[in-house]
């Protein structure tokens, strides 16, 4: 039989249950038990009752009174003392956020987060092995955030929360590898998602920048899912997704302060959030001040929770740049300590800073700009050109500057490029320059730990295709000229950014590297922020050991820029006499006839190059069996072939070809038992050449008309002749729709057909 103690009727029952007498139990202090409200009832009313501590037998418990209503809650910077039942300042070295809890230190998983890895387990490949396991795959606490898994297991981190009203939660992240699905979702008390498909899914991080997530939370109970995915197929995860600072507002009251964590304090009462402690500066959990670090020995960054001993000056401390070109021609070259500066001189062992002033000569001006007698370089007036020495000259009548940019001489950053220093987990480099200039080349700077990401970016307002009758894919080029020298892990990214919307990684390159060029092909006219990203390592470092790992690039040269300079003329088509030598544009299809500089028509079954637009030549013949389509753009066949064979004609027709045909191969699994397929989409031939075949990324349906639904977004996916996206299925992982990622282009240009083969170049996969 149990026992039920009502507060009231506590000394009767505790005699009943213990079979001690009242007489020998002493009367209950305010020490031996403590306040907790009743659950809420269906009025929206409860209790406060006493309730006695661990192991103590008292009596005389006070008596039940009612509690404040289930939707009561306390302003920011207080909590609720239940003893009072009244709100109260927090005090100095704590906060509260009123209604919410914040999770903002990430030494260890803290509690009520649980992780949960899965994989497919009945799934094995042809040789009946079993798929490795996913048990040491989770979310990892790093400090200041969390880490996803790196590897294709699907991770969830599970948080649940009970709300007695609406509320919300917002998170941090940086999330910039597409390799990974990165989904967040709600369940509410009724096991029922709270947001659509759509919603879940969340954007790629802008320009290596944290963003910010945030959704509403209803009343009742939410199980909130952070659910990574990784979809390798063979590649390797170059970034994990990270986050920091969770917030959940809508708890009815807090019954406590939160202490303010390591490396930030609160000096005043009723605080709603904690102060980061300055550099040079430190402080322990639940601090009311910093304490000052002795700054003959030690140092610390923002936010520290500890001093570090200054360690002797080296070489990896200091860096050197080149001085504006004076009136005389001359640079000077000076030294600079590093800042934050945290070596020390006085010690053995410690170098000193070289001595600066040393002058050298200025380079010249880049392509398309001059000097002009003074220290800085001017770009060029437009219809004029110069090759950086000379002065500017006109245009010959009959000719047109070619627009661009050309930076080979690096001693100041040109205006439209711009240079920084990015850390995730840490302060440190924020300010500081990602990359310096070198005269014949710019290269990446020092940063504040070898983790950092140093940027470089360039800022290219459109393009303008020259005035011809071209009328290709391409409408301009970028490339550059470099060289990395690395002793550890070192990766230098190249991103482009379309239209101020996602930055992705067009290409990468890791460890040393020779000096090599690289050309981006550009077949929008839209904005772009192209960015070379360098990192010397990966791995977190206290301090800078691989100080001497850089990355040199020598020249970027951009064509066909909006806005651009002239370093050269190129013969152009003349206009009618009563506008002199004005030159005009060709109509599609056109080429320049040099002899009269006047506009021709590219011979039947020719193509006009997207490259060269003067003389006959640029007319490029078509392939076997093929033509030209209306503007001379492109080559294409109407899908039928005819073939002799043995005195015979024989006819073959590839109509079902003419738009667009899908195929899809498979089922592949990866190691870990994720099921994927590959999707190809073809269209050899059909709108007179036009490239129909279109593979998107992260869509929730794979048909080809929902795909040509999509915006015109050139980051999300690739329209071709014959294209391969990886399809994971609604089956697989846990997705509820089928996801599509990775899409390439296979099939780059028409070249003709012959024998009953299609020729299409960069086609290099086979269809099985």
């Amino acid at each position: 039989m149990g026992l039920f103690c009502w507060t009231g009727r506590f000394a009767l029952c505790l005699q009943l249950v213990l079979g001690t007498a009242l007489s020998d139990l002493p009367a209950c202090s305010e020490s031996d038990y403590h306040y907790e409200y009743t659950e809420c009832e269906s009025t929206g009313s409860r209790w406060r009752v006493a309730v006695p501590n661990i192991e103590k037998q008292c009596v005389g418990l006070p008596d039940p009174v009612k509690g404040k209503d289930c939707t009561f809650s306390c302003d920011s910077g207080q909590f609720l003392e239940i003893k009072s039942q009244s709100c109260t300042q927090c005090a100095a070295g704590t906060y509260s956020l009123g209604t919410g809890i914040k999770f903002d230190e990430w030494d260890e998983m803290p509690s009520g987060f649980s992780n949960v890895a899965t994989f497919m387990e009945t799934t094995a490949d042809f040789s009946g092995n079993r798929p490795d396991s996913c048990d040491n795959s989770s979310w990892v606490p790093r400090g200041n955030y969390i880490e996803s898994n790196r590897d294709d297991c699907t991770v969830s981190l599970i948080y649940a929360v009970h709300l007695k009203k609406a509320g919300s939660v917002s998170f941090e992240y940086q999330y910039l590898d597409n390799n990974i699905f990165f989904e967040f979702f709600i369940q509410n008390d009724q096991c029922q998602e709270t947001s659509s498909s759509s919603d879940k899914w969340v954007k790629l991080s802008e320009n290596s920048e944290w963003m910010e997530h945030s959704v509403s939370l209803k009343s009742g109970t939410n199980i909130l899912y952070w659910r990574t995915t990784g979809i390798l197929l063979g590649s390797k995860v170059v970034k994990p997704v990270m986050i920091k600072n969770i917030t959940i507002e809508g708890v009815a009251y807090t019954s406590e302060c939160f202490p303010c964590k390591p490396g930030t304090y609160s000096d005043k009462p009723g605080s709603s959030f904690c102060k980061i402690c300055p550099r040079n500066m430190y402080s322990d959990k639940g601090a009311k001040e910093c304490s000052k670090c002795n700054l003959e020995t030690q140092y610390s960054d923002e936010g520290a929770s500890k001093c570090l001993t200054r360690p002797p000056c080296s070489e990896k401390d200091m860096f050197q740049i080149h001085t504006a070109c004076d009136n005389e021609g001359k640079t000077q070259i000076m030294y600079k300590w590093i800042e934050p500066k945290i070596c020390r001189e006085d010690v053995s062992g410690a170098m000193n800073l070289p001595a600066s002033g040393k002058k050298e000569d200025c380079p010249p001006c880049n392509p398309g700009f001059y000097s002009n007698g003074t220290s800085t370089c001017s770009p060029c007036p437009f219809g004029t050109f110069s090759d950086g020495i000379q002065e500017c000259k006109p245009c010959a009548a009959g000719t047109e500057p070619v627009l661009g940019f050309e930076y080979k001489w690096w001693n100041v950053l040109p205006a439209n490029m711009k240079t920084s220093c990015f850390n995730v987990g840490n302060s440190k480099c924020d300010g500081m320059n990602g990359w310096e200039v070198a005269g014949d080349h710019v290269q990446s700077g020092t940063g504040g730990s070898d983790n950092d990401y140093l940027l470089l970016n360039l800022h290219i307002p459109g393009f303008k295709p020259p005035t011809s009758g071209a009328n290709g894919a391409e409408i301009g080029r970028i490339t550059f000229v470099f060289e990395t020298i690395c002793s550890a892990d070192c990766v230098l990214y190249f991103m482009a950014d379309v239209n101020r919307k996602t930055t992705s990684v067009v290409e990468s390159w890791g460890g040393n590297r020779e000096k090599q060029s690289y050309t981006h092909i550009v077949s929008k006219n839209a904005t772009y922020m192209f960015t070379w990203a360098f990192q010397r390592t990966n791995q977190a470092q206290d301090s800078r050991r691989y100080v001497n790992d850089v990355v040199k690039i020598y020249s970027i040269t951009a064509t066909n820029v909006m806005d651009g300079v002239s370093s050269s003329c190129r013969v152009c088509a003349m206009g009618s006499p009563q506008f002199g030598s004005s030159c005009v544009p060709c109509p599609a299809g056109h080429y320049i006839e040099k002899e009269r500089s006047s506009c021709k028509e590219c011979p039947p079954n020719t193509y006009l190059s997207p490259h060269q637009v003067n003389g006959k030549e640029a007319c490029i013949p078509c392939g076997p069996a093929s033509r030209n389509n209306k503007d001379h753009s492109a080559c294409y066949n109407d899908c039928n072939f005819s073939y002799m064979h043995e005195n015979q004609s024989l006819m073959y027709n590839f109509h079902n070809l003419s738009s667009v045909a899908t195929l899809i191969n498979g089922p592949s699994f990866t190691s870990k038992g994720t099921k994927y397929f590959h999707l190809f989409n073809i269209s050899l031939c059909g709108n007179e050449g036009a490239k129909m075949a279109m593979c998107t990324d992260n869509i929730t349906d794979v048909t080809t008309k929902e795909m040509e639904a999509e915006a015109e977004d050139v980051s999300n996916y690739v329209k071709t002749f014959v294209c391969q996206s990886t399809i994971i299925p609604s089956d697989s992982k846990g997705f509820r729709t089928a996801l599509a990622s990775q899409s390439v282009s296979l099939a780059d240009a028409f070249l003709g057909n012959t024998d009953v083969k299609l020729h299409i170049t960069g086609l290099h996969t086979a269809l099985n």
